[in-house]
């Protein structure tokens, strides 16, 4: 119930605090006062401190009335969040410009999450070694200029993902092996007249199917990584909106 308000306020057992237990509460009360609020003077604090003193209750309850508090002694879980409540405030008043620059664990985590998944959102594009950079490699992987770096970079790296990786030099590197092919089952559609340049002819007509086929694929492969890059809309942080 307790635990965020004494771990803010780095009590040593912030898990374990027990309020009901007397003696471990007349210890908090005093760490309390000692530590954090210092309502008192130090040579006013004696009974407060006495806490073996039949006396006790009657000096907490001139102390809660002393320092404002709405609840009655018996009612010592409101009292309890009371104090620390108060004690909060004294320590971040006592250290406003150490705490006034914090952030919250969420909102760092936030942060570096959206850091993460945009990890060129802090590039320099006018840095004329960006550009560079950029330009050789795109000059070296045969990709087509583009207007602005950035696309350039992305199509870059898909490339990379899609054909540069280990599997994929794996792939790209093993031996094709054909499969036998009846050229009986094949018409040509004309005669030569020769039953060799006929053979020849349907072996080349075949070839250039494959040939087609292979193209068809690379055509599809760069509608999808041209797709990949314009469909998905851009911060341009040049002009401070969303879109293109």
């Amino acid at each position: 119930m307790f635990r965020r308000k004494l771990s803010a306020l780095d009590y040593h057992n912030p898990a374990g605090f027990n309020c009901r237990d007397e003696t471990e509460f007349r210890n908090f009360i005093v760490w309390l006062e000692d530590q954090k609020i210092r309502h008192y003077k130090i040579e006013d604090r004696g009974n407060l401190r006495n806490i073996h003193s039949e006396d006790w209750p009657k000096s907490f309850e001139k102390y809660m009335k002393d320092v404002n508090c709405p609840f009655k002694i018996q009612e010592r879980q409101e009292t309890v969040d009371w104090l620390l409540g108060l004690a909060v405030r004294l320590e971040y008043g006592d250290n406003a410009d150490k705490y006034k620059d914090s952030t919250p664990d969420g909102a760092k985590n936030a942060d570096n999450t959206a850091k993460n998944a945009e990890p060129l959102i802090n590039l320099d594009v006018n840095n004329p070694d960006f550009k560079a950079g950029v330009m050789a490699l795109a000059n070296l992987l045969q990709i087509q200029r583009h207007d602005d770096y950035l696309v350039m970079l992305k199509a870059i790296r898909i490339l990379v993902q899609e054909r540069l990786t280990q599997d994929a030099i794996a792939k790209a590197s093993q031996s094709k092996e054909g499969l036998p092919v009846a050229l009986e089952k094949h018409i040509l559609g004309f005669d030569t007249g020769d039953a060799v340049i006929n053979e020849a002819a349907q072996i080349l007509r075949l070839l250039h199917i494959e040939e087609l086929r292979e193209l068809q694929t690379k055509i599809n492969e760069a509608i999808v990584a041209v797709q990949a890059i314009i469909a998905d809309p851009k911060t341009d942080h040049r002009l401070g909106k969303v879109g293109r």
